[in-house]
């Protein structure tokens, strides 16, 4: 990514978000080169991708229906009941029709930040794996999840997969089916490496 690139897409969701948001983005944006540099992954996409990774989260429930609407993108029965995924699977959309950027990678790390899914990519994982251990992050458990990105990827989301879905549970909120996939498929993969 050139300069000119980066400071166009940080102007860009500095005029998008609010303070704390922004700040966020940045964040996830360091700590996402930071595990592409460790795990092998492209860092220009990893920065880029964590960057934008919310992009329409301080935008209103309104706003994020009607770009998803408008693509013709159609919210599953727990998607439809959970607007705190609208603002992943609408800023998947803006990226993509808005920012108009190509890279499906790029377009699936911001889709698939908040509820992850079965057959990631390495750039999904670490934007996924970013966004629970950037800088600014405080909630309990974050240390132990930091020092999990340190250890290995899988083990990161491992650990932050059942760290998500816990925290569902104990609101009695329902869980995205992608998420259980996402767990599962790492679960069933590390009983298969100790065979």
């Amino acid at each position: 990514m050139t300069d000119r690139e980066r400071d166009f897409y940080t102007q860009h969701i500095r005029e998008r978000l609010g303070d704390y948001r922004f700040k966020h983005s940045v964040n996830v944006s360091k700590e996402a080169v930071r595990l592409a540099k460790l795990y092998g992954c492209d860092e220009e996409k990893a920065e880029l991708a964590g960057l934008l990774h919310d992009v329409m989260k301080d935008a209103g429930k309104k706003e994020q229906l009607d770009i998803i609407e408008k693509y013709g993108v159609k919210l599953n029965e727990v998607e439809q009941q959970a607007p705190k995924l609208w603002h992943a699977i609408a800023g998947a959309v803006y990226v993509k029709k808005v920012l108009r950027i190509r890279d499906k990678d790029i377009v699936n790390a911001v889709r698939y930040h908040t509820t992850a899914r079965a057959g990631m990519t390495l750039l999904e994982k670490i934007v996924y794996i970013a966004d629970y251990t950037s800088e600014e992050r405080d909630y309990n458990g974050v240390e132990k999840m930091r020092k999990a990105s340190n250890v290995s990827l899988e083990y990161a989301m491992e650990e932050a997969l059942a760290f998500g879905i816990e925290a569902r549970a104990e609101e009695h909120t329902a869980i995205h089916p992608d998420t259980f996939a996402a767990y599962n498929e790492i679960m069933l993969a590390k009983k298969e490496k100790k065979k």
